[in-house]
């Protein structure tokens, strides 16, 4: 059983193709050219499915790692033997609770960006291979 939808016979571009009788048109090669067409949007859009996952996955580990850092924080800060300590203190803390925002931030938009670039790249190889077999049929054709 094949993973493919399928489509009613009267919308089957094989079909379709077939019956408009063209004769320069090589309706095989076309629809194998589809196929992997296909295949590659599928296996594209499943990379960017696991990389929208793992920037998921990566964004809640982000926020329970910053929950406790803030609940430890908050314990630290609650406790000193004179103001002017717990101020440094917690100065200390919104400083360091910036930076490590700032960094996972960048950390998600990398992983963002690297799934995107991922999930061209299929796309980008299968357009300049589509690109061959056209310009392979063109020449099969003429000569």
């Amino acid at each position: 059983m094949s993973d493919r939808p399928t489509l009613p016979p009267e919308m089957d571009p094989m079909r379709l193709l077939s019956e408009m009788r063209m004769p320069m048109l090589d309706v095989e090669a076309l629809a194998a050219a589809q196929r992997r067409n296909l295949e590659a949007l599928s296996a594209a859009n499943r990379v960017a499915l696991e990389g929208a996952q793992a920037v998921a996955r990566r964004h809640m580990e982000i926020l329970q790692q910053s929950m406790t850092e803030m609940t430890d924080a908050v314990r630290g800060t609650a406790t000193g033997a004179n103001p002017q300590d717990r101020a440094a203190r917690q100065a200390d803390m919104v400083k360091a609770t910036y930076e490590r925002a700032v960094a996972n931030m960048k950390e998600l938009a990398d992983l963002i960006q690297k799934s995107n670039s991922e999930a061209l790249t299929v796309l980008n190889k299968r357009f300049s291979e589509a690109m061959d077999e056209v310009r392979g049929m063109v020449a099969k054709k003429e000569g």
